[in-house]
């Protein structure tokens, strides 16, 4: 399922010892189905919230049983309307989202802020949120669906709440899972246009004169007009600012889960730059870097980094 899903961070993930590997698969799978459900193409939005409902009330389950296995206080369990029974994919993933909590010390809460963040996205929902003003307002987004997924990620990593610069580790891995999800919004502001969803703040394409009936228009023609690309270009220096902040907290991260975390994040930068050398086209083609090049970044990494 990682390697269909998400090629540059099954290239990246490789590079882990293969315990925190399966950790890192845990996480991204239950990610991957909690994002399937929200973006069901054509899914009916009752369904949706109904399919969400099961997988928080599944999780809640699994990670109230191990909480109770292993003798440490169990998460609160909010009171939710039945929900419907998940399939057999589904209970195996969160079997292995919980086993990868349990054994790494993974805050559950955790969790709660990604499915706010998912409940956003779905229509019905009282979080629901389609348009975004400012960057302000989008970060509310984005610490659930990308911030939090770089803090739950750090124990699998090797670094422990208890290193004195954790703070500051931490800070990075969320500015980094925040980095990601902006490239996301710049590759893909054709589909989810058609998903009636705007990600990019809206002040900030105001500021370049691009409202929603000039992305539409763009749309529909399949050309990005001069308008849009000067506010792409805005926001790709923006975006490339916050993989800039975070070289820090990569070079502070323990050898030998250094190269994957430095090596996804070079070649996920590198959409941007698939972006520029389209002219910006994000309308005609999906921004990809080669498997070739996220290959060498992997090995790159693994030469110049793992021996630091």
């Amino acid at each position: 399922m990682t390697a269909s899903a998400g090629r540059t961070y099954y290239s990246a993930s490789a590079l882990l010892p293969a315990a925190h590997r399966q950790g890192v698969f845990a996480l991204y799978g239950f990610a991957r189905m909690t994002d399937d459900i929200v973006d069901a193409p054509g899914g009916d939005p009752a369904a949706q919230v109904s399919a969400l409902d099961a997988v928080t009330a599944g999780l809640d389950a699994v990670l109230h049983r191990r909480a109770t296995n292993s003798g440490r206080p169990a998460p609160a369990e909010p009171a939710r309307p039945p929900a419907p029974a998940l399939s057999s994919e589904q209970e195996s993933l969160l079997a292995a989202l919980a086993d990868t909590v349990n054994r790494f010390g993974i805050d559950p809460a955790t969790f709660g802020a990604f499915l706010h963040s998912m409940r956003m996205d779905l229509p019905g929902t009282a979080e629901f949120r389609n348009r975004y003003a400012t960057l302000a307002q989008l970060a509310e987004y984005t610490y659930g669906s990308a911030a939090v997924i770089g803090r739950q990620m750090l124990p699998i990593l090797g670094v422990p709440a208890a290193r004195a610069d954790f703070g500051e580790i931490a800070a990075g891995a969320e500015l980094l899972g925040e980095a990601f999800q902006l490239t996301n919004f710049l590759r893909d502001v054709g589909e989810d246009l058609d998903r009636d969803r705007i990600y990019l703040p809206l002040s900030e394409l105001a500021a370049f004169d691009v409202d929603e009936e000039r992305l539409r228009a763009d749309r529909a023609r399949r050309r990005t007009g001069r308008a849009l690309r000067r506010a792409l270009k805005h926001l790709i220096a923006l975006n490339r600012d916050q993989y800039r902040r975070t070289t820090p907290a990569i070079a502070a991260l323990p050898r030998r889960s250094r190269p994957a975390i430095a090596a996804a994040a070079r070649s996920y930068s590198d959409i941007l730059a698939e972006i520029e050398g389209s002219d910006y086209q994000i309308f005609a083609r999906r921004a990809v870097v080669p498997g070739r090049r996220r290959l060498r970044h992997a090995l790159q990494s693994a030469v110049t980094l793992g021996h630091r």
